[in-house]
């Protein structure tokens, strides 16, 4: 390969690919491109202990680092095209770059409701700019709102919690983190906030922001209600960057599925020499279904694979468990395996506050659950990823 290996996408899913290629033994060129200035940085914190102010720096490798590791970094520009016949990528200020192998790692982008004003204190959260402002404000907000009751949601209440914050949750959903785990569990989520002070309303959405003097006062919900608001942050999902991939002939995934790149159980696209990884990627599982898996800890396992795969290594056979965890409160909720909506849920452990589940699809384990209980979360990976072998084979 002559031409550069191009890992488009400097977050995670892009660092970590570029480590392993690196590590695999790889000498060839590397370039890892971005549209953010900043390097490569840590998502997670940013709702947790960047926006409370109890860390400043989520860089996940100094620039010393890609210097040693010979990995060249195109920041601050972003790619709009790609012509894969002739293996080129061109960016917005109308530059190119030929690749010899082309990696996607464009993430996700924040969903935006429609119609809501131009006003300041109305925040989205993905990029460590977003970060920055929100918790610049939050140093004198009294009362936020938070719309949507996701895993980053949650977090930011709990965050505005601690800083002694008023905060009113908002999810259309019957509980919060319906989506993700459940109703059974969900009760549990929302009955660790309310414990906390925070007014979760869930089974309505919002309707309106209501501003002053170009500063967002408060809102209506869908019920007829208003609240109060001087920082509100929208947080009702977000959708895979593969709008630059349009017309490149790469197959994507319909948006009702989720959306994303569509790629084998290594990442291997259906175009010849193109790639994908982390969240923008609808990898093929053992069920033979593509699902993106929006976990920290998979933008690294696929890496690994990918690259071993890209340099014609050996794949490992290990079945890989999905694992994710949110930070609440004192709380860790801990997800291994594959929740889903139609799984049959018991929960086998609530003391109140801390609590264990177990999800069963047809009589098989297929998910474990914790909040706080995190021995008899991590000790059912075994038999998880047996489950995950049978199910495979069947």
């Amino acid at each position: 390969m002559t031409a550069p290996i191009v890992i488009v996408g400097a977050g995670l899913a892009g660092l970590r690919t570029a480590e392993e290629l690196r590590r695999a033994g790889y000498e060839g060129g590397l370039i890892l491109v971005g549209d953010e200035s900043r390097l490569p940085y840590d998502r997670p914190p940013l709702s947790k202990q960047f926006v409370r102010g109890e860390t400043e720096d989520t860089t996940l490798r100094p620039a010393e680092f890609f210097a040693e590791k010979e990995i060249e970094l195109r920041l601050g520009v972003a790619v709009t095209g790609v012509d894969t016949a002739a293996r080129v990528l061109t960016f917005a200020d109308g530059a190119t770059l030929e690749y010899g192998a082309l990696i996607v790692a464009t993430g996700l982008r924040p969903k935006r409701i429609p119609g809501l004003p131009e006003a300041s204190g109305i925040h989205v959260l993905r990029r460590h700019e977003d970060a920055a402002a929100l918790r610049d404000q939050l140093a004198t907000a009294r009362r936020a709102l938070v719309v949507g009751a996701g895993f980053i949601g949650c977090e930011l209440a709990a965050s505005f919690r601690s800083r002694g914050v008023d905060v009113v949750l908002v999810e259309p959903q019957p509980t919060p983190l319906a989506a993700a785990l459940g109703e059974a569990v969900g009760r549990l989520v929302g009955r660790l906030h309310r414990e906390e002070g925070v007014d979760v309303r869930c089974g309505v959405g919002l309707t309106s922001l209501h501003a002053e003097n170009g500063a967002v006062t408060g809102a209506t919900l869908a019920d007829g209600s208003t609240v109060s608001a001087d920082l509100v942050v929208i947080g009702v999902g977000s959708a895979p960057v593969t709008e630059w991939l349009a017309d490149s002939g790469i197959p994507l995934a319909e948006p009702q599925a989720g959306g994303g790149v569509l790629a084998d159980e290594v990442g291997r696209t259906g175009v010849e020499g193109v790639w994908a990884v982390g969240d923008v990627a609808a990898w093929r599982h053992d069920n033979g279904r593509h699902k993106r898996v929006e976990h920290w800890t998979n933008a690294g396992e696929q890496a690994k694979l990918l690259a071993t795969a890209l340099l014609g290594g050996e794949i490992p056979e290990a079945v890989r468990v999905p694992y994710v965890w949110s930070d609440q409160y004192d709380v860790k909720i801990q997800v291994l395996g594959t929740p889903a909506g139609a799984d049959e849920i018991r929960v086998i452990d609530d003391d109140g506050r801390k609590f264990l589940a177990h999800y069963f699809d047809a009589g098989v384990l297929t998910a474990v659950v914790g909040g706080g209980r995190t021995g008899q979360v991590m000790k059912m990976r075994a038999e998880l990823a047996a489950n995950s072998r049978s199910a495979a084979v069947k």
